[in-house]
């Protein structure tokens, strides 16, 4: 049995920290191409560090993309104790864009696909997402054939058409958000 992992030092966290926050502006700038070299730099920290805390860059993405989820998660675990479970879904759906836009989402998502970290917490979203839906349709708020799943694809389907639009207008996300949130609330409340 391996001994136990010793915890980081005050360093490593605050290198660790920088990392994903350069990865994330990187990758959001660059897409696939954005270079470990240009992440460490931005980081402020050798190329080294880098591999002393991620072993390959598909590794750093996957780290990056369970970052986001888990996030988005704990947003929806919030916004689960909300009054209004019909305004918590709309505030959970306008988080969810706002952290997917901009991002080269096919590359991140294909390169994260096969980690079983990401994955578990891809489960974890999607149950939460799950909840939230559930206490808005609890409500009356949206159709009674809206899912957890449903909400997640929309928001990823809106972002995708959002960023295939050259120089797309600052309001397209927000107005396409509000024609989602149109489609799926109660045809009682429409």
């Amino acid at each position: 049995m391996p001994p136990p992992a010793r915890p980081l030092r005050a360093d490593a966290v605050r290198n660790r920290t920088s990392l994903l926050a350069a990865a994330e502006i990187e990758f959001a700038q660059r897409g696939s191409d954005a270079s470990i070299a240009d992440i460490a730099e931005r980081a402020g920290v050798a190329k080294g560090t880098v591999f002393r805390h991620f072993a390959t860059k598909d590794e750093l993405v996957a780290a990056v993309v369970g970052g986001r989820f888990t996030r988005l998660a704990a947003v929806a675990d919030r916004l689960l104790d909300s009054p209004d479970p019909g305004a918590a879904l709309l505030e959970f759906l306008s988080a969810t864009a706002e952290s997917l836009h901009r991002q080269d989402l096919a590359f991140l998502q294909t390169v994260s696909e096969g980690d079983p970290g990401v994955a578990g917490i891809r489960e974890r979203l999607h149950a939460a997402a799950e909840a939230l839906v559930g206490r808005a349709r609890d409500a009356g708020a949206v159709r009674p054939d809206v899912t957890g799943t449903d909400v997640l694809l929309l928001v990823c389907a809106t972002v995708h058409a959002v960023h295939s639009v050259p120089d797309p207008a600052p309001d397209r996300l927000p107005r396409y958000l509000e024609i989602i949130t149109d489609g799926l609330r109660h045809p009682s409340r429409a």
